[in-house]
């Protein structure tokens, strides 16, 4: 799949939850409720040590998910994650060494950012679909507009302070591709199978 065809993807299924899996057995059931629930699709960060097994197995027994990779912050944690079978690359911020690491492998990075600035070093990549991370701490929509008038060939996937009440507002947003967020993930596999449905029927027609 070519970049822009993940892209478009992303586009597509609206809403990429972020997972964060603090052991190896909640990978099925967890995996399994978004999967019944509508949303296969699923950014795992590597903010615990069993990220890279856990996307492994996730690409293995769900290969109709659209499986990435978040929280990267360097080259090796990259590189794990792309030997893992991570279908893209999400960092909280903009690291060049994960840009280049990408380039290399012809994979698809969301770097984040909040500044201009920072908008600048991901653009001076060849990077022009960026995540706003954290959004609502750093003025949300309304910066995230003020920035991409700046920069307007740039899409924006905004994550953090993304909730079943303000996503829909980001949404409309004609520069936003799609929203990262992690509050279908709370609770039972039972309940986050019933969030995602929720998720999926909110998000229909945005």
């Amino acid at each position: 799949m070519t970049t822009e065809q993940m892209l478009e993807k992303i586009a597509q299924t609206k809403v990429v939850p972020v997972v964060v899996f603090n052991s190896i057995e909640e990978v099925m059931p967890k995996m399994n409720a978004l999967v019944k629930g509508g949303l296969p699709c699923a950014e795992i960060t590597f903010r615990t040590e069993c990220a890279a097994e856990a996307i492994k197995m996730t690409v293995e027994n769900f290969p109709e998910m659209l499986v990435g990779a978040g929280t990267v912050i360097n080259k090796n944690q990259c590189e794990q994650a792309i030997v893992a079978g991570a279908k893209f690359i999400v960092s909280p911020g903009f690291s060049a060494e994960v840009a280049d690491c990408c380039a290399e492998h012809n994979m698809l990075y969301l770097p984040g950012i909040v500044t201009p600035t920072e908008a600048m070093a991901a653009i001076a990549k060849g990077l022009t679909t960026l995540k706003f991370f954290p959004a609502s701490n750093y003025g949300g929509l309304k910066t995230i507009k003020a920035i991409c008038a700046a920069f307007p060939y740039i899409k924006i996937m905004p994550t953090g302070g993304i909730t079943a009440e303000n996503v829909l507002e980001y949404l409309a947003c004609d520069k936003i591709i799609a929203c990262g967020g992690s509050w279908m993930m709370k609770g039972t596999p039972a309940e986050i199978e019933a969030k995602t449905r929720e998720v999926v029927e909110l998000v229909k027609n945005a």
